[in-house]
Parts: structure tokens; C-alpha cells; sequence
């Protein structure tokens, strides 16, 4: 057999592959549904995630009552359990149960299926079960509620306009700076952070995946993000502004809302709401042989181990004479633990705690119900995190809503969206190192109960902007450009 007719063979079998897909997409787009498809393959994990995806599809009934809403998921599952599981769960009821559409491919954005190369794996992955979701049922609008970028262009292809809701971006320049300098985060392996030449690599591996995520993400017709910071890197990287707009999740806090600002302060409890887990923990950063000055550090997550490192540097300064306070502070901490890795994380942070001399002060409670939680929350005077860069922080939003005065960290959306004044007054403390950390919890201390009251009260006015009736209000204000010509 000739080189020639090898080289028309396979120049066939491509047409004919590329023929055979055309017919398909020709064929899904004939048949479009007046509707728009929900793109949420786990529709079960509980977070603030699945209350945006419930939220947005009551927005969206309410507003068009004509369109069909389906939603996308790998979870087996009916209309009537997830409009059950909406309302029971996250008390949004919807006028009508949403359509189901069940995939069967979902393992191929799962993280266990990639091993190396994680993020182009999945998002490759996220291409093929959006292929099969769009066969089965393509919609006139493909709404991504989870961050599934890469299947923009495709959504694009079969015909739909495409309407996403970003909480963080898959890649952002922090994370392309930490692997240049060398950091051992969660995202980042020790053997690759302790290597220049690894490192390197890595770094030409982000820049291309920066670049292709910036070209699927600019297919979005209306990208909603859920802050500053996150609307910042979406638009360095889709450079799509007039088409990004901010809108806050929506938080429930009536709940909290209604607990009493005066509460017990003896002794006074600081209370520390997050999951234990992988990237709450402290973690070490090398600064590599490129850097100037060499060093070793330690930075935080979240960082459960800072907020103890911190609480035990407020207990040695209170003992000083030159501070005349006697009340001794509680530190609650709250989380819940998912598997052993957990359960094992947890068991650590005791013994750290232990080894501090702590163990007299600090509480650990491990998956409380909602109503235990509400109960914590509203007798604590102040409440800690320490997330570095995280994306929104609803948990600073919770403590504020409650009462609590945050102390938080002082990076992405709690310094650019939450812990800000309200009208002229503050509304909590930002901080940075554990210095910083004893710094506010030693002033919330020597804090009046007036001025406590008062910052408390700004506090829980400011919580109001990230209610679930500002999130209907803004989302619908979105949408309207996109969905107005269905009303006229």
C-alpha cells in the first residue's frame, strides 16, 4: 500500500467523521427547545454552588413562565426529588419541577480520573459530557452553573446562547505566581514546588491553559460572577467586560438575622465556622533558587492552624500587665469532616491544639445540624477566617449576619466586597499574620459593649446586600437583555 493512499485513507475516515458529527449538530439544532438547560452535574453537594442553580432557575420561571427549565445532572434523580430537595433543603421554591436530563458520562470530570494534568483533563472531559447532555436535549439557552468553561464553544456550535454563573476561575494569575515562586499549596505538588526545572514546566503548562481558558470563556454571551475579585481575573482572562457582570450570591441569613445582637460575653467565644479539609490547612511556601534572598515560610489557607497560633499569641498578651482584661476568650471551632483524610486532619489540629495549652479554651465541633450551628453563631461576639483569597466568603457574610463581628482575611472578596463600611461605619477587621490575627481579637476584647453593638449593627446592615432577594433583584437585571426579546 502506497504512502498516497494511506494518506487518502485517513484523509476519508476524517471527513467522514467530521460529516457524520455535522449531521449531528445540524440535526440538535433543528430540533432545539424553547428552554433553557441547566449545566449542573452534581446536583447534590450542598453548597452555596446548588443554592445559586435553585435560585437562578425560580429567577428564571418567574420571568419567563413560558420557557422550559431542564437541568444537566449525573445524579439519579426526578423533577419532583430535586424540587423537594430545593425547597427542603434550601427553602427556594420553585413554580414548576425543573426537566431531567441524566448523564451517564460524569467520570470524565471527575478529579480521581486525572491523576496528572488535572485541570486540562477535566475541562477536556467537561467537552465530552457536555456533548452528551446537548444530543439528549439541546436548549435554546445552555446556562453553566458550575464552571465548565471549555464547553462554551461547543454549547455555541449546537446553536444556544450560553449563560454562565463563575464563582472562581479555573486558573488565575495568583495561582500562575505561587507555582513560580515556588509554593506547596493544594493545587501545587511538593516535588514539583521543589523544583526550578518542574516548576518551569508548570508554569508553560498554566500559560497555555491560561490562554485556552481565556479563548472558551470569551464564547459566553453573559458571564455573572460572584465578586470583585473574581470579575477582575474573569476579565483579564476572557476580556469580555461589557458582557461580565458582578452578581452576589445569594447568602440566607434570615435566620441569623433574627438572633439578638446583645449576647453573653462570659466567657466571650470567637467562633470559627469551615470545613476540615485539604485547603483549610496551613501549608509550607519555599521560595525556590530563583528568588531572591532564599527563605522558608509558613502561610495559611484557611488555616485552622493560624487562627490556633493566633488565639494562643492573644491568650500570652492578655496575660501581660500592661492589657487589664481578666475575661479569658473561647475559640469554637465548627466544620465538618467528609471521609478519614478528614477525620485525621481534625485529630491533628487537636493535638496542636494540645500542644499550644490550649485545650482549655478551645471547643471542636464536628458536623452540627444547621439549628446547633445558628445556636453557636448567635452566642459568639466575634468570628475568624483566614482563607487566603478566597473567592467570595460566605461564611464571613454569616458571621456578620448573626452578630459576630468578623475578622477576616484580608485578600479577594472579604477586602473587596464584604468587610467594608457601612455608611461611614465599620463593619469588622481584615488581617493578614498571626500578629494581625491577636491584634483584632485582643481589640475586639477590649471593645465596649456599645461600640460592640454598634459595628455589630453595621455589620448585619451590610450582610443585607448579599441577601437572596439582591441576588433575585440583580440576576433578573442580568438576564433581561438576553431573555427580553422572548417577552415582546
Amino acid at each position: 500500500m502506497t504512502t498516497l493512499t494511506i494518506s487518502l485513507a485517513i484523509f476519508s475516515l476524517l471527513l467522514a467523521i467530521c460529516l457524520y458529527f455535522s449531521l449531528i449538530v445540524a440535526s440538535s439544532r433543528r430540533n432545539r427547545r424553547k428552554s433553557v438547560g441547566f449545566f449542573h452535574p452534581y446536583t447534590n453537594d450542598g453548597g452555596g454552588g446548588e443554592r445559586v442553580l435553585w435560585c437562578a432557575v425560580r429567577a428564571i420561571q418567574e420571568e419567563n413562565p413560558g420557557l422550559e427549565c431542564a437541568v444537566f445532572t449525573g445524579d439519579e434523580a426526578s423533577p419532583e426529588s430535586l424540587s423537594t430537595r430545593a425547597r427542603d433543603r434550601f427553602g427556594v421554591e420553585l413554580l414548576r419541577a425543573p426537566k431531567v436530563i441524566r448523564l451517564f458520562k460524569r467520570k470524565w470530570v471527575e478529579e480521581k480520573t486525572y491523576p496528572r494534568f488535572t485541570m486540562i483533563g477535566q475541562s477536556l472531559g467537561s467537552v465530552y459530557l457536555s456533548w452528551e447532555a446537548l444530543c439528549k436535549y439541546n436548549p435554546q439557552f445552555y446556562f453553566d452553573t458550575s464552571g465548565y468553561a471549555f464547553t462554551y464553544p461547543l454549547a455555541r456550535l449546537f446553536g444556544c446562547k450560553v449563560i454562565c454563573y463563575t464563582h472562581y476561575p479555573t486558573i488565575s494569575s495568583d495561582m500562575v505566581a505561587r507555582v513560580t515562586g515556588q509554593s506547596s499549596m493544594y493545587n501545587n505538588d511538593p516535588l514539583i514546588a521543589k523544583s526550578a526545572w518542574l516548576s518551569r514546566c508548570k508554569v508553560i503548562y498554566y500559560t497555555i491553559f491560561s490562554w485556552l481558558y481565556g479563548m472558551v470563556g470569551s464564547c459566553a454571551h453573559l458571564a455573572m460572577v460572584n465578586s470583585s475579585w473574581t470579575r477582575s481575573h474573569i476579565e483579564q482572562l476572557w476580556k469580555i467586560p461589557a458582557r461580565t457582570k458582578r452578581v452576589y450570591p445569594p447568602c440566607d441569613t434570615s435566620s441569623l438575622q433574627m438572633l439578638p445582637l446583645e449576647r453573653p460575653t462570659e466567657p466571650p467565644t470567637f467562633i470559627s465556622v469551615a470545613q476540615f479539609r485539604p485547603e483549610k490547612e496551613w501549608i509550607n511556601f519555599i521560595r525556590g533558587p530563583t528568588v531572591k534572598n532564599n527563605f522558608s515560610v509558613n502561610i495559611y489557607l484557611q488555616a485552622h492552624g493560624l487562627q490556633l497560633e493566633a488565639f494562643a499569641l492573644a491568650l500570652e498578651r492578655l496575660s501581660s500587665p500592661e492589657l487589664e482584661i481578666k475575661r479569658r476568650p473561647k475559640l469554637q471551632f465548627v466544620g465538618s469532616c467528609r471521609n478519614e483524610d478528614d477525620e485525621r486532619r481534625l485529630q491533628k489540629l487537636k493535638e496542636r491544639c494540645t500542644e499550644l495549652h490550649l485545650h482549655d479554651f478551645v471547643e471542636f465541633h464536628k458536623n452540627v445540624l444547621y439549628r446547633v450551628l445558628v445556636k453557636l453563631l448567635g452566642g459568639a461576639v466575634a468570628g475568624l477566617h483566614s482563607m487566603v483569597d478566597e473567592h467570595f466568603g460566605i461564611s464571613v457574610v454569616e458571621y456578620m449576619a448573626a452578630g459576630a463581628i468578623p475578622i477576616a482575611h484580608n485578600s479577594a472578596g472579604p477586602r473587596m466586597d464584604i468587610v467594608l463600611e457601612e455608611d461611614g461605619q465599620q463593619t469588622g477587621f481584615l488581617a493578614n499574620t498571626k500578629e494581625e490575627y491577636a491584634d483584632a481579637i485582643i481589640k475586639v476584647l477590649m471593645t465596649s459593649d456599645t461600640d460592640r453593638l454598634r459595628i455589630a449593627s453595621s455589620a448585619r446592615n451590610r450582610a443585607q446586600r448579599f441577601s437572596e432577594q439582591r441576588f433575585d433583584q440583580d440576576f433578573k437585571g442580568a438576564i433581561q437583555p438576553i431573555f427580553g426579546a422572548l417577552n415582546k
